[in-house]
This record gives C-alpha cells, structure tokens and sequence, in this order.
C-alpha cells in the first residue's frame, strides 16, 4: 500500500509501514522513514510505484485545460477526486486523480484551496483579473528579454535610454528596465556601467555627470517657477549713503554681493564700509520665493555654467553694480588711521551708491605689494582706499593668527577654467568646448583684502546678534587638531582655524541661503534694537533654523562634490587636448600624488612607499572622462623642490576630498590640514575657478 501526502506545501509518496489512528509511518523511495499525519494523506493506492505515479501525473496535469476545469468543477466546496471523475471519466484512475490535484493546488488563480485536498472554484472575474495579470507577465517578461537581447547586442533600447539615472543610481529593482540591464549584465559578464556605454545609452560623459547631477539634486527641473517677481520692497525710502563704495569680484561675477567704502584718510580716523547687498528686503519668510531659495540653498558653480540660488531677475534688483544706489545692510568700523584699532561698529539699512566694480582678472597684475605700499605708481581706481584696507587687512590677518597659534600659509594655487566657445556663454556647455586652465596663487592682495573685510563683518555680525539675543547660523571650530573639522550650529562658538570668537555667514545672501536667514536676523536687529528678539523671524531654539542647517551642509556638500568632480572632467580634458604625455606631481600618501601645475589628484603605482613630498614623473597611459581616472605609470623621481609641495592650509571645509568624485572617480583635490575658511576664499574657489570661466 502506497500513500500521497502533502508536507510544508509539497507532494511525496510512499510505502506504508504502519498505520495508527492519526499518523502512518511510510517509507519513502529513498530509504527514509517519515511519520505522516493521517489528516496529510490524501490518496492511498498500490500501483503503479510513485516514482511512475509522479511521472505520469505530472505529464497529464500539464495536460488539463484550466478553463475547461473550472467550467466542469462542482459549485462549492469538492475534493480533487471529484474533479478527475469530472474532468477525465466517472472511472478516473490513481494516476489521474493525482494529475487532478497537482493541477489544482498549482492554480491558485483558478482553485482555492480549502485544505486536506478541498478547493473550490475562485469567483469568475477573480479568475478573468489573474489572467490578465499573468498575461501581463508573460508579456513583460518578453520584453525584458527582448531589451536584454538588444543590450548584449550593443544596441540601447528607448525605454532603458530614458531611464539611465534611475536605473543605475536609485533602481527601481522591479522595474522592467532595471531587470532587463541586470539580465544583460549577467549575460555578457560586464558592469553594468560599461554596458550602458558600449550600447550607446551614454553618448558624452561631460552629459553623463551633469545630467546625474540634475537627476539628483533637481529632480523637478533646474528652471525657476513662473511666480511673480516679490512686492518691490521701499527701497527708495532708505537713506543714501555718502560714500563711494567699490567692490571686488571677477569679471563674469553677477551675483556681486559686498563692497567697500573707506572715508576720512589723512584725518587720522578712518571709517571703512562694508556693505552687503540685501535680498532679504524683497524676500520674505515663509514667502514663495523664500521657498524657492530654500530648496536650492546655495548657486552651484562650475566651468562655463552655473545654477543660481535665485532668478536672474531678482538677482539684479540687488546685486551691487556700479552706477547704482543699490539697497544694502552696511557695516562701518571706526578705525585709528595710525594704530588700526577696530572699534564703534554700526549697522544700518540704506541705499549706497556703487562707483566701480573692480575685477581680479584685470587688475590682480596690476595692485600688487609694491603699488599698495608705495614702492611702485599705482594708476587705478581708489588707489589710496585700497592701500589703507590692504594695510588694515593685513594688521587684521596679523592679529588673527595671533589667536589661530600658527600662520595661514597658502602653499597652493587656485586655478581657474576658462571654456572656449562659438555659442552664446549663455548656453549650457555640452563637453566638447577647449578649456584653458589658469592658476592663481592664494592670498593675492585684492584677495586678501576682500576676505579679511568679510572676516572682520562676519564676525563682528556673528557678536552682535548674541548681544540681543537673536539666533542665527554660525560656523565653528573647535581646535587645529586633525580630524576637528568645521561645524554649523545656531549657536556663537570660536572657531579656532579663523582664530575669532564666533562666525557667521551674512556677506553672500544673494549666493548662499544661511546668509539669507542671517540677513533677516540683522534686519530685525537693525530695525528693532533692544527688541529684535521678538521680531526676528526666527526665535531662540526655533527648530526651523537647525532644519535649514542640516539641509545647507547636505546640499552645499552635494554641490561641492559636483563642482570638483566637473573640474576634475574639464581637467582631464584638458589633458587630452594638449596631448600631454607626461606629468610633475608629488608624492601625497597610499599611492596618491598631485599634480604640481594642475588642480589634479591621482594615483600612481610606484610611489606607495616614496616619502611625502617627492617629487615624480608620471607617463599618462588613458583617461576615462567617465569615471573620472586618470592611468598613470611612474616615469622616474624629480630634484627635491624646497618646501614640502604637499603641505599647506585646508580649504574651507576643513576636510579631505580624495573620495570618489560623484561616485565613479577615484580621487579629487585633497586638503592636508585644518586651516582658514574665509568668505572670499570660498568664493575664489567657486567663482574664480567656476563662474569666471565664463558664465554670466
């Protein structure tokens, strides 16, 4: 006597050994014996053997036409016996009540199972919509197999071409495109990444990285919303300032937020302006436009191209171009001509008239150490202003390394990208442009006066709103050790790289979102005095405000990563277009060394064990713009330069960014150590090297 018997959802047969009132032991063709609940058997029979049972059954269940079943199946609840006697013949053999079972228990879109071999038939629109369902499976699945085909054939189907962000960076992994590129990866054994090229779905890697970037962080679209321009603000009511102020930018600057005004030279006392443009006027909290401003939070900057924080139009209602009286939160210092104590800070709101916009690329060789001090002519504009703000400046500096415990060196260049182009500079840059790369040594006298001055305002702004208790954002940092990086916080703390009591961020509203909310701040303080606490938008422990510094750091963090890895692009490109065939660098750490003309970090074989600082010669053998590599090999070691080419100051964050450049690069341009994190020298980074390449 053999029995079939179900166990955790399968079938099995075997020969009875015994049988008591609820269990039968039986031994299966294997050998093995199992104890079977009685209430688990459902057929008994003594031919044929079950291995044959299960071979013929299998071929006549695959035999039975479904639709045909459930039309022949009995109303309620039945057995699978009932059926077989239906379906085959009132005489339906072992072979077949068992075809009938394995049937049934397969087709739950058909039969429901009611347990102990009962089913009973599924209503007939469930069954119509499970058709469907898998006739939609069918179909998708042939699909997949089709896009997996042409992808193996190196050809890109439509629908996975549209998807390629997706697919590769947030997967949508039931997705029948994401399926399709896996199957096809598998199939032809290569990444997925490279598939994707060899089929044609990436045609330019200057595209592939942008349009990631777009996918990413503007996922709804990098235009701005059609709303209305904000109510003009009564900027005309303010007072006009009688100074002549003068600011400090390059020439493809337009979002031109500070300038400078010095009056009272020769008289032993002198006032120096430092006026901001003010945004902040137009665009109120919680307004619409505050919202467009707070969803982007900063302008990303990169060669030939950048996305503004706020629309051009808005922009120029407050960017400070000369010839204009333009509205700004202006801060004036007192200062002893002879000894540049700083003393009296006072803060207004007015109209100040800008006389001229002054521009590093056309006068950096020109105001240089000699024409300041007086050793030299000096034939520009304010010349005797911007003589005094550079001796201030660099009293300034002095003073704050005095505090910092170590001088700020600048051991490397910035660098500055410039894309040659037929097209309007108003166009996107596709990739394909010749690009000129220019360095620029840090701590250049224009910059040095503009960064200090910033310095000097942030910090004395950053004081003044914890004297009346009004919160605002702040940067801080707590030592020089390693590892202690730069942090954002609502709270006033020294920050130990600047060596000041405390930092904020108010001199850039117009290009960055904290210095938009520090501006409200100083509105309310200036308007209100004693009891700005009450009227500034954002109150003490008001959550809102660590909200919008924990999405700033992200956001200002993803963009920079996107402005290092499209330089490092344009870099390589760079490469390639002057066929360079060998290059200088020195050695950094774990098989890395930069470059010593170029904003380049790569690895190099060879010099894993080399000191730092060594100087060698690497042979390029490949660039990949796509994931950002450069192949070196080591040529052989250079005379020793003096000074380590490998030290020298951080840069504003503090931290070091030879990580992967948008996750497919291998390294960017790294920062060996804690050091000053000014205003302009972020801006330098930014617009020097980005906007200054030609955007507008």
């Amino acid at each position: 006597m053999y029995v079939l018997f179900e166990e955790a959802g399968k079938f099995h047969a075997g020969r009875v050994m015994s049988e008591a009132e609820s269990s039968l032991q039986v031994e299966l063709d294997s050998g093995k014996r199992v104890k079977v609940k009685a209430t688990h058997a459902l057929l008994r029979f003594t031919a044929p053997a079950p291995a044959e049972l299960f071979t013929r059954a299998a071929q006549l269940a695959g035999e039975i036409d479904l639709d045909l079943a459930w039309e022949f199946a009995p109303e309620g609840e039945f057995g699978f016996a009932d059926l077989a006697r239906e379906y085959f013949s009132a005489s339906a053999g072992t072979d077949q009540q068992a075809a009938a079972l394995f049937r049934l228990f397969d087709a739950p879109h058909y039969f429901r199972r009611c347990g102990k071999g009962q089913f009973r038939k599924a209503p007939q629109e469930i069954v119509q919509a499970a058709l469907l369902g898998i006739e939609r499976k069918r179909k998708l699945a042939e699909q997949i197999e089709a896009w997996a085909a042409e992808l193996v054939e190196g050809r890109c189907p439509e629908a996975v071409r549209e998807q390629l962000y997706r697919i590769l960076f947030k997967p949508d992994r039931n997705g029948a495109e994401y399926k399709a590129v896996v199957e096809a990866a598998q199939r032809s054994r290569r990444a997925p990444l490279d598939l994707l090229q060899g089929a044609g779905a990436i045609t330019s890697p200057y595209q592939f990285h942008w349009r990631r970037f777009l996918f990413e962080q503007f996922p709804k679209g990098a235009g701005f919303p059609p709303l209305p321009m904000p109510a003009s603000a009564d900027d005309e009511a303010l007072p006009r300032a009688d100074v002549q102020a003068f600011s400090i930018d390059d020439s493809a600057t337009t979002e031109i937020d500070d300038a400078l005004s010095v009056q009272g030279l020769g008289s032993g006392t002198v006032v120096l302006g430092i006026h901001i443009a003010a945004p902040g006027l137009a665009i109120a909290p919680d307004s619409p436009w505050d919202q467009v401003a707070r969803d982007r939070l900063s302008t990303v900057y990169m060669p030939g191209w950048k996305l503004t924080m706020l629309p051009d139009a808005l922009v120029q209602r407050y960017t400070l171009t000369e010839g204009r009286d333009c509205p700004a939160l202006s801060l004036y210092l007192t200062i002893d001509e002879a000894t540049l104590e700083v003393r009296g800070p006072v803060s207004r709101l007015e109209r100040v008239p800008i006389t001229a916009n002054l521009r590093h690329d056309r006068l950096d060789d020109v105001i240089t150490e000699d024409t300041l001090a007086g050793r030299a002519p000096a034939s520009y504009p304010f010349a005797a202003e911007l003589a005094f703000c550079h001796r201030l400046a660099q009293a300034l500096k002095a003073r704050r390394e005095a505090v910092r415990g170590r001088p700020e060196t600048y051991t490397r260049p910035d660098y500055s990208y410039k894309l040659q182009r037929d097209g309007s500079a108003d166009t996107e840059p596709d990739g394909s442009e010749t690009v000129a790369i220019t360095m620029r040594r840090r701590g250049a006298p224009l910059d040095l006066i503009v960064s200090e001055a910033m310095i000097l305002a942030n910090s004395t702004w950053g004081g003044w709103l914890a004297e009346r208790g009004v919160p605002g954002i702040y940067r801080s940092q707590a030592s020089l050790a390693p590892g202690i990086k730069v942090r954002m916080g609502t709270r006033p703390a020294p920050h130990a790289g600047m060596g000041v009591a405390q930092y904020s961020w108010a001199t850039s509203p117009l290009r960055r979102y904290v210095d938009l909310v520090n501006q409200w701040q100083l509105i309310a303080c200036v308007r209100h005095g004693a009891t700005a606490a009450l009227a500034a938008p954002f109150k003490p422990k008001d959550t809102a405000l660590m909200a919008i510094v924990s999405a700033f750091d992200a956001a200002y963090s993803a963009y920079g990563d996107f402005q290092h890895g499209i330089e490092r692009y344009w870099t390589l490109r760079w490469l390639q277009q002057q066929d360079v065939q060998e290059i200088e660098a020195a050695v950094m750490s774990q098989g890395l060394v930069r470059a010593e003309t170029l904003p380049l970090v790569f690895r190099l074989p060879g010099t894993d064990s080399m000191p730092r600082g060594t100087r060698v010669r690497a042979r390029v053998a490949g660039v990949d713009l796509l994931t950002l590599e450069l192949h070196a090999q080591l040529a052989g070691t250079l005379a020793a330069a003096s000074g380590d080419s490998g030290a020298g100051d951080a840069d504003d964050n503090g931290d070091d960014d030879t990580g992967a450049a948008l996750t497919l690069a291998i390294a960017l341009d790294d920062t060996d150590a804690q050091a000053i994190e000014t205003d302009d020298a972020a801006r330098s980074a930014a617009q020097a090297g980005s906007a200054g390449s030609g955007a507008a």
